[in-house]
């Protein structure tokens, strides 16, 4: 499974260990990802995505999953995300 958040895309990065005589060695950062429950108010169910730390919170300051979706392009968010949105917006355009 790739470490990538589901709602923002962000992955891991690329680092330098730095030690005290200055030698580099490659490392990696991990995104803090959670496996997280949301609910939409606008399809009145819940849905699980792997999301960062980082989105959780981004979500929660948006006012919840269905703002977050409609507002984020479709380049962002992973395949199952953007299956979301779809049924979101047909729901709203009935």
């Amino acid at each position: 499974m790739s470490r990538i958040c589901e709602l923002t895309g962000k992955s891991r990065q690329v680092g330098c260990n730095v030690s005290h005589a200055n030698n580099k060695t490659k490392r990696v950062y991990l995104p803090n990802l959670q496996n997280v429950t949301l609910m939409s108010e606008g399809l009145e169910r819940s849905f699980k995505f792997r999301v960062s730390t980082h989105g959780l919170r981004s979500v929660e300051h948006n006012g919840g999953l269905d703002n977050w979706l409609l507002k984020t392009a479709d380049a962002k968010l992973s395949a199952r995300a953007v299956k979301v949105k779809r049924e979101l917006k047909k729901k709203q355009a009935a």
